[in-house]
């Protein structure tokens, strides 16, 4: 396949449609991810549970759909996007009702595992179904968009998550699903173009051994990740032994997918040799990390370090979300003007530098100053993940549109657990020392994790992406 380069594209309204139909679809399942988590206490108190057990709401959410992204890719193959698509919304809706009704922490636990499957099926098919509504036509405008409610569901999660706690119960966090999925079904249903296969196509096996490799990998790294700052460290043997073992399988499913042969691998990691994708992919690892290192240390700074309610802290970080909104409006303009290389390591910059005042901060810091800096950060995250995305899929054949959304989906999502798991282990080793010392060096390691992201970005392509149709 031969790169062209072409004039920046405009959105049609058909592909506007569908990117609607998408982003009111995964908006649900992003925002709900982000703000369980605030809600840990409260569902100690009213499930009658201990802190350890209620934290697998969270990690089993988490677990379950890294599990889950590596079937999207030959799902989508066997019974169509759309239907795929649709079929997760409803296992989600089905799953958040469940977890509305819960009675006990074993039930919520197990239901929010089957919400996770679910929303490991979005994500990545969120992406794929949206390049594939564009014919293959992946513009800076087109990622700025299906990037949107990851860039904010973390920023808005807490926002809505306080209120609903600190109003309504917790069961609301779930029910205020349903009426979000049921628009997105149907607007789904009316607006994705059907895709279901021909009569006659090969719909290809699953790769059961790469899955059976893959998904449990995942999930022991994230695991092992998700309890790195436990008491111990890394050498406790809830950390080392699902770190060695997904490690291990890991380094089994590529091998296996690296094998040469005529068969699908259920990720096909091969296309990572492409410049395109394999830069943008280290990328996206780093940015996953730079991302969350901070936005894990924001709520429990306002909350632990200012003695912030849960719905002050979360109305607290309102800049940075209007940060990233505006940032949309700016980055495909500038990636089609400056090129991704240049955007991407400005957008980086950026973010690092309004990230040094918190390292600076303390308990009496002025609100309206970190307000200011966070409406600068969110500018930075806003617009960090939009010429990656767009430099991914530019050497990428039409029938391998879905490896490459698997491959980005996972390496942001372990970049995102290792840059949390990173600060998490900072502030823990720290805070018995003092609050204020903790947060700071916590804060500055994220911002060594911001720096660091610019050397993979130095690395991607310099000229504005192609936005021609994929051939």
């Amino acid at each position: 396949m031969t790169m062209t380069q072409a004039p920046p594209a405009t959105l049609s309204p058909q592909v506007k449609s569908a990117l609607l139909a998408l982003l009111v679809g995964g908006i649900a399942a992003i925002l709900d991810s982000t703000m369980v988590t605030l809600a840990i206490h409260t569902l100690v108190v009213r499930l009658h549970s201990s802190t350890g057990a209620i934290q697998w709401v969270t990690t089993g959410f988490l677990l379950a759909m890294a599990a889950a992204i590596p079937i999207t890719g030959w799902a989508e193959r066997r019974w169509g996007g759309k239907r795929v698509w649709m079929a997760a919304l409803l296992l989600f809706l089905l799953a958040s009702v469940l977890c509305a009704v819960a009675w006990n922490d074993a039930s919520l636990i197990g239901f929010r595992v089957l919400q996770g499957f679910g929303a490991g099926l979005i994500f990545p098919l969120m992406q794929t179904l949206a390049v594939r509504a564009a014919g293959g036509r992946v513009s800076s405008s087109l990622m700025a968009a299906v990037s949107l409610p990851i860039a904010l569901g973390p920023i808005l999660g807490p926002v809505f998550g306080g209120l609903i706690l600190n109003w309504l119960s917790w069961r609301w966090l779930f029910l205020v699903n349903v009426p979000v999925i049921a628009v997105g079904l149907l607007l789904a249903w009316q607006h994705l173009p059907a895709d279901r296969p021909a009569a006659g196509a090969g719909r290809g096996r699953l790769d059961w051994l790469g899955l059976g490799l893959l998904a449990p990998a995942l999930a022991g790294i994230l695991l092992g990740l998700s309890q790195l700052s436990a008491d111990g460290g890394i050498s406790h043997a809830r950390v080392l032994v699902p770190l060695l073992a997904g490690t291990a399988l890991l380094a089994a499913f590529i091998a296996w997918a690296l094998r040469p042969g005529d068969r699908e691998p259920i990720v096909d990691i091969r296309l990572l040799r492409l410049r395109s994708l394999g830069t943008a992919s280290a990328v996206l690892f780093t940015a996953g990390a730079a991302m969350y290192a901070a936005m894990f240390l924001l709520p429990l700074y306002y909350q632990q370090l200012r003695g912030n309610s849960v719905l002050d802290a979360g109305l607290l970080l309102i800049p940075q979300g209007v940060g990233a909104l505006a940032a949309r409006f700016l980055v495909g303009k500038l990636v089609d003007r400056l090129g991704a290389r240049a955007v991407t390591i400005g957008a980086f910059l950026l973010t690092t530098a309004a990230t040094v005042p918190f390292a600076l901060a303390g308990p009496d810091t002025s609100q309206w100053w970190l307000a200011t800096v966070l409406l600068i950060r969110g500018l930075g995250i806003g617009a960090v993940l939009i010429p990656p995305m767009s430099v991914a899929y530019q050497d990428i054949e039409p029938g391998g549109i879905p490896h490459a959304t698997m491959n980005t989906r996972i390496v942001q999502q372990v970049g995102a657990s290792f840059g949390t798991a990173i600060v998490a282990v900072v502030l823990q080793s720290l805070i018995e020392h003092g609050a204020t010392d903790a947060f700071r060096s916590a804060f500055w390691w994220a911002i060594g994790i911001s720096a660091i992201a610019v050397v993979p970005a130095v690395a991607l392509p310099a000229k504005q992406p192609r936005v021609d149709a994929l051939s």
